[in-house]
């Protein structure tokens, strides 16, 4: 029987790119295929954000204790603040068989690729360098010299976007929800994460060969 370890993934983009929208449809239409692990930050709620459910809200020497402990799987600093990946939560999704989604940077996810190499590293990205800028806009949550600020980091981004295994475009969020499923299914099923599945065939067939 294939591997039914849960994959860890990453899913990274620019902000703006409309990543927290396609993660909650994906966990709405495939709910009992995914975790979404809840990061820890240092950053103030949003209007309608919720402790505990979107991000752990909490104060910077908090989160610097924590980190002390050893207790993420990596964390980063974005736009002054920490994110982070508690570690407990996600190791216990994956050995119960859900494929576990991180939310985070592209700091963050290049250090969880170097710690764990068979991380699956998606990128969403918009269309269009415009349209990018018009949902940072539509968002109503940040002046323009913080939109500004955030526009200059995308091009320091782009550049990494190499890195990824899979660029996925968000044009239509059903379409970027199916696609980023599909991704997710062929990674499951390669060769490597199905070592044990292939030395098991490869000595069943010896062992008929040999009667």
């Amino acid at each position: 029987m294939l591997n039914k370890r849960g994959i860890l993934i990453v899913v990274s983009g620019f902000s703006g790119a409309g990543k927290g929208t396609v993660m909650k449809r994906l966990m709405e239409k495939y709910s009992d295929d995914y975790a979404l692990s809840i990061s820890m930050t240092t950053r103030n709620p949003r209007n309608g954000e919720v402790d505990g459910q979107h991000y752990f809200f909490v104060s910077r020497e908090q989160f610097e204790e924590n980190i002390g402990k050893g207790g993420f799987i990596e964390y980063a600093q974005y736009c002054g603040n920490y994110y982070g990946t508690p570690r407990d939560y996600v190791e216990k999704q994956l050995m119960a068989g859900k494929n576990v989604i991180l939310e985070i940077e592209i700091q963050g996810a290049l250090l969880v690729k170097e710690k764990f190499p068979d991380t699956l590293l998606l990128f969403v990205t918009p269309p269009s360098a415009v349209e990018l800028k018009k949902r940072l806009v539509g968002r109503g949550t940040e002046s323009m010299e913080q939109i500004e600020a955030r526009l200059k980091r995308a091009v320091e981004e782009a550049p990494i976007m190499d890195s990824y295994d899979y660029i996925v475009l968000n044009d239509v969020v059903e379409d970027c929800v199916d696609k980023i499923h599909e991704v997710v299914g062929t990674a499951k099923c390669s060769a490597d994460r199905n070592r044990e599945f292939i030395e098991m065939m490869k000595n069943e067939l010896k062992e008929l060969n040999e009667c």
